[in-house]
């Protein structure tokens, strides 16, 4: 029986119907195996590192049956850390150096931190001639992993570990043009090379804010005393274009409200105008400039340098927090214009906001990992600067830098002036309890000449007193040893 049209019509749409239906799937199948092939390619490019990184991944311990962990280096090729093999094949890390670059380098028992946490990836890879490793293979022997060499200069980690002595505190070194991290110290210290005997002492500690593993330098939160002064001349200038025309006559001590305000030592700085009283860390004029600013704006401005943020930290950090909004009432904003109340932030945003400023505005990520090399040297990956995005205008850091400089010459910082090199800086004495001769010593700044460009120093000593007695003196030191040489 023949078929009539309208069934052979039929039949070729339901054909017809059917192909579309296996184009689609078939395209659907293509797409998904282009994606999952390029996540792989992207894993393997951008994420690989990270997981192996990962304290929680399994396959760290699969490449330390093969490799003998590789050495941790200063930028001057000193040794760092580095694995001992015994005549019975055991494996010791040793810390040449022992406390001195703790917080800096880390530790590689019961868990990892520092260098040898995020560089584990390398250190526990060979790039040695592939026939060495192919002998070593047939000789079951383990191969020798790659060194990572880091940007820590050993001169300036040495000087400001002995500079800052016994007190409790941090100093952090940058180099603003490029975000290498020249010097890491935190106080109270271990030693990594008892870390391992001493672990169930360190962690019976209950009190984590104390705790010696705390790196102070990025997980330390202090109230930044007048350092946070920076900020509220900044904001002042951006809502006053008249700013050079500000005069404050101070007393000494003013009262607002419920709390009173007084200069540090309870100093008469007399009759100021805005760089006089930044020099001179005027707090009641600080005081009554708060009191002038738009407060959403004022916030805006801290959240724009990094306060509640996640810091381009290559090391676990803390976020840096302040409060103010419409509703602060007259104690809240007098407070925090000085740096004091409830704001917090870390020696290391600190020393990230003066780098901003020396570095013209822009923010260059820091870094601790120079490059990495083969056991003879032989370079392997190179780690470039790169840039986190402009914190302030180049207008605005220009101006910042001469109110800076003012400190050193005529102010706060006096004890850098007349130097091989020219410093600008902010010191700060930042309350820290009801007893108002507790203070913790602040210094940030940097320093420079043409020969060797700048470096920003940041440092907190605990309970030290006035910055410019404690914290200054420290950070010349570091500024002498690195232009002397």
């Amino acid at each position: 029986m023949k078929k009539t049209s309208t069934e052979r019509k039929l039949k070729t749409s339901t054909k017809s119907s059917k192909n579309r239906e296996f184009v689609i799937i078939t395209y659907l199948f293509v797409a998904v195996f282009i994606m999952m092939m390029g996540y792989f390619a992207y894993f393997q490019i951008f994420k690989s590192e990270d997981f192996i990184n990962s304290p929680y991944n399994t396959r760290q311990n699969t490449f330390a049956e093969h490799v003998v962990r590789g050495e941790i280096l200063s930028s001057d090729k000193k040794v760092l850390a580095q694995t001992i093999v015994g005549e019975d094949g055991s494996e010791t890390r040793y810390y040449p150096y022992g406390a001195m670059f703790a917080h800096a380098v880390g530790y590689d028992s019961n868990g990892k931190y520092g260098v040898e946490s995020f560089g584990n990836f390398s250190l526990l890879r060979s790039h040695a001639f592939f026939l060495e490793q192919v002998l070593n293979g047939i000789q079951d022997k383990k191969n020798q992993g790659d060194n990572v060499v880091t940007t820590l200069d050993y001169s300036l980690q040495e000087t400001a570990y002995n500079a800052l002595g016994g007190n409790r505190g941090a100093v952090v070194v940058l180099e603003p043009s490029t975000g290498k991290i020249l010097a890491l110290v935190s106080k109270p210290d271990f030693d990594p090379n008892t870390i391992a005997s001493e672990w169930q002492n360190i962690i019976s500690n209950t009190d984590s804010e104390n705790s010696i593993l705390v790196n102070r330098v990025t997980q330390g939160l202090y109230p930044p005393g007048s350092t946070f002064k920076i900020l509220t001349t900044l904001e002042y200038m951006r809502e006053n274009s008249n700013y050079q025309d500000y005069s404050y006559e101070c007393t000494g001590n003013i009262t607002m409200e419920h709390t009173e305000i007084h200069c540090y030592d309870n100093a008469v700085h007399g009759m100021e105008n805005l760089e006089t009283s930044f020099a001179k860390s005027c707090n009641t004029s600080y005081a009554n400039i708060g009191l002038s600013l738009n407060k959403k704006k004022f916030a805006g401005l801290c959240n724009e340098l990094l306060f509640h943020k996640d810091l381009p930290s290559p090391y676990p950090s803390n976020q840096s927090s302040f409060e103010l909004n419409e509703k602060s009432n007259t104690d809240q904003v007098t407070q925090m214009a000085i740096g004091q109340g409830k704001t917090l932030v870390t020696p290391l945003h600190m020393a990230l906001i003066t780098s901003a400023i020396a570095n013209g505005g822009a923010l260059m990520r820091p870094y601790v990992i120079d490059h990495t090399e083969n056991y003879k040297g032989v370079a392997v990956k190179n780690y470039k600067p790169s840039a986190y995005g402009n914190l302030i205008t180049k207008e605005e850091a220009q101006k910042l830098q001469g109110f800076l400089s003012k400190v050193v010459s005529e102010g706060t910082g006096s004890k850098l002036s007349g130097q091989i090199y020219q410093a600008a800086g902010k010191t700060g004495s930042a309350e820290f309890s009801n007893n108002k001769n507790e203070s913790h010593a602040w210094f940030t700044g940097y320093a420079s000449t043409k020969e060797k460009g700048s470096i920003a120093v940041t440092v907190i000593v605990e309970n030290g007193g006035a910055g410019s007695t404690a914290a200054v003196p420290i950070a010349k030191q570091i500024f002498d040893s690195y232009f002397s040489r």
